[in-house]
């Protein structure tokens, strides 16, 4: 079992594993959002050398569409995202992927005409943008495609015709204030109205937008969310029970897989932002999000998993309430999967040296994992970057030489591997600065909700839209009845339930 094996084993016998420090105090290091200038030239050298798996990753790359330094940007001045309002937010995800892969490609192959593309997609927006609107899915189009603006951004944020100062402009008045405004009051609902997804999007995109724009404030507001936030994106809301088997319950399984595979990509690509920064989120309260990837992992195979069954409050503060229960886990397609399983098995078995059974096997099966474009045409196809087989494998023990200085900005533990009692995981140390998909169609976008119900729609304005409208037919099952309750209220299920039935 992981905690017998793979935990403990670990935090036994290794070398604290170190995240990557930013490059001077005044600032952090760049590139350092999802790749640093380590990663990026391990990438080009791999390739380079013809190594496996990383021609066959770099192959799905070079195949997609979005990664042809033909791309041309078509930037709109609002981005509307939910219904009621012309939604045209299908044009700003398909422009961010192509700059963020042709950026990628760049740096792989060196052939400046992807890098001048990326440029120009970037540029072109960050001139005429102004807006994000529309339902409550606003906020998940300023989480996701801020979070992926950044990255995109930091890939060619050197390069002379990169206009910097103006994309962190875009960055700090039309993304970041969204997301940051939605944890500190969730769109005036309940605390717990809004799934583990919604804060999920909202954190990366503050932690992204502080990085790409040195400003540490909002890396302390999203790594303090992270750790203690209210809302149910916060990691001990998020994974609420850590079982006797080592793995940790998330809480979305009750909702449905696409959405608990998309909370876990989201909780990842911030552990692995921080982690390029020097704050280790990866180790956080004993490694609550190791525990927590595995028992996705384990499930999404196919496993049989424990749940307990948990009550969300729901509503408009000062309006409509409600409450919903999610009393098991929901049914599985062990065929769905999203690009997100290559950088958080690596991190975990490559890195810091412990054993993730579950994560093996699932990064083993989705690889070569490939980016947007290549999960089905619907925005749930575009929550991620993706390409993790390229980006994120490693060899044992490759982390680079990094030494561990303390915490960008003091956001994090201080060199420490675990949470701030000291029961971190441990490992090596990390780096600085410096064909065809296996998946079936895809999962859901992060807006897709369970419906609210008739009486809620008429009380609530646009809180009732808790998801985009772009639901489609592979959503799976979310095993969720209505009940009256309370705030989260948990009860541990002795039984545990075969998912793959």
């Amino acid at each position: 079992m992981l905690k017998a094996a793979g935990v403990a084993a670990g935090a036994a016998g290794l070398a604290a594993a170190v995240p990557a420090t930013p490059a001077t105090a005044a600032g952090y290091a760049h590139p350092g959002l999802l790749h640093t200038g380590a990663d990026l030239a391990r990438m080009a050298a791999k390739v380079k050398a013809g190594a496996a798996p990383y021609t066959a990753g770099y192959a799905k790359l070079t195949a997609n569409r979005h990664a042809q330094s033909g791309w041309t940007a078509n930037p709109q001045a609002t981005v509307y995202r939910g219904s009621g309002s012309p939604q045209n937010y299908t044009i700003l995800y398909n422009d961010l992927h192509a700059a963020y892969q042709n950026g990628l490609r760049f740096h792989v192959s060196g052939e400046s005409r992807y890098a001048d593309t990326a440029v120009a997609i970037l540029n072109a927006w960050s001139a005429k943008l102004t807006s994000l609107a529309g339902s409550a899915d606003r906020f998940l189009a300023a989480g996701l495609y801020g979070y992926q603006a950044a990255n995109a951004a930091e890939l060619v944020r050197d390069r002379p015709d990169f206009e910097l100062e103006r994309f962190q402009k875009l960055l700090t008045t039309v993304f970041s204030p969204l997301s940051e405004s939605f944890l500190v009051n969730h769109n005036n609902a309940v605390v717990t109205n809004y799934w583990p997804n919604w804060d999920l999007t909202a954190m990366a995109c503050v932690l992204a937008t502080g990085i790409f724009c040195d400003d540490s404030a909002k890396v302390e507001q999203a790594v303090e969310y992270f750790k203690s936030g209210s809302g149910l994106g916060a990691v001990k809301n998020a994974i609420p029970v850590v079982h006797d088997d080592g793995l940790a319950e998330w809480l979305e399984a009750g909702r449905d897989q696409g959405h608990a595979l998309l909370g876990v990509g989201l909780m990842g690509t911030f552990c692995e932002m921080a982690w390029n920064q020097g704050i280790d989120l990866y180790g956080y309260d004993d490694s609550r999000f190791l525990k927590g990837a595995q028992y996705v992992a384990k499930w999404s195979l196919g496993g049989d998993v424990a749940y307990t069954a948990n009550t969300r409050k729901k509503g408009a503060i000062g309006g409509w309430s409600g409450s919903e229960t999610a009393s098991d886990a929901a049914a599985v397609d062990p065929a769905m999967t999203r690009p997100i399983w290559a950088m958080i098995s690596n991190h975990y078995t490559k890195r810091r040296g412990l054993s993730a059974p579950y994560l093996t096997r699932i990064a083993a099966k989705a690889a070569p994992e490939g980016g947007g474009g290549d999960y089905g045409p619907n925005s749930g196809g575009f929550d991620q970057l993706g390409f993790g087989t390229l980006a994120f494998t490693r060899d044992a023990g490759d982390a680079g030489n990094a030494e561990n200085t303390g915490d960008a900005k003091g956001t994090g533990n201080t060199g420490n591997a675990g949470n701030a009692e000291g029961k971190g995981t441990t490992a090596g140390p990390t780096p600085t600065a410096s064909a065809a998909p296996t998946a079936s169609a895809g999962a859901p976008s992060a807006g897709a909700s369970p419906a609210t119900g008739p009486s809620a729609a008429g009380k609530s304005g646009d809180l009732a839209s808790t998801g985009s409208t772009d639901l489609v037919a592979w959503t799976a099952t979310t095993g969720l009845t209505a009940l009256a309750g309370g705030l989260l209220l948990l009860r541990r299920r002795a039984r545990t339930r075969d998912t793959a039935e």
